[in-house]
């Protein structure tokens, strides 16, 4: 499935469509490069999970939690060095709980994931404007409403 947004309001309605479909045990690896829209369209994600906290990029922390009407577990796996430094840090409760995990910069742990994760790939499509070309791949749900491609 491939979606064209317009603004960053689009990528966030988009989210929460995705976000509405989502079911616990869902693990979607989010990749794109800096400032194609991760943390944007997870906002959205997270608003239809109930999440009432303000989403920020999980840089620094690697790993932010969320409740809502169920986990929200949102990592950034951008500083590690790699797939071994994912399992160091203890993620299996989350991969394999009962809540949801979005990973951002997953290129780099993809070997750790399980079969079933689904690809989303974030792609900017002009310097400067707010465009994204936004592929799901690995979607076990319904179709998504307002599919472009």
């Amino acid at each position: 499935m491939t979606f064209i947004t317009h603004s960053a309001e689009e990528t966030i309605e988009l989210g929460k469509k995705i976000g509405s479909l989502l079911a616990p045990g869902d693990i979607i690896a989010m990749q794109g490069t800096l400032a194609a829209g991760k943390t944007t369209i997870t906002k959205g994600i997270a608003d239809s999970l109930g999440v009432k906290d303000t989403i920020t990029s999980p840089t620094f922390c690697l790993i932010s939690e969320y409740e809502g009407k169920m986990p929200l577990y949102h990592m950034d796996v951008y500083r590690l060095d790699g797939a071994e430094d994912f399992i160091n840090l203890g993620v299996d409760d989350m991969l394999y709980g009962k809540g949801v995990c979005l990973i951002e910069w997953s290129e780099k742990i993809m070997e750790e994931l399980p079969d079933s994760t689904i690809i989303l790939r974030l792609e900017p499509l002009e310097e400067g404007k707010n465009d994204r070309k936004i592929t799901i791949e690995n979607w076990p749900h319904s179709p998504i409403n307002g599919e472009n491609q």
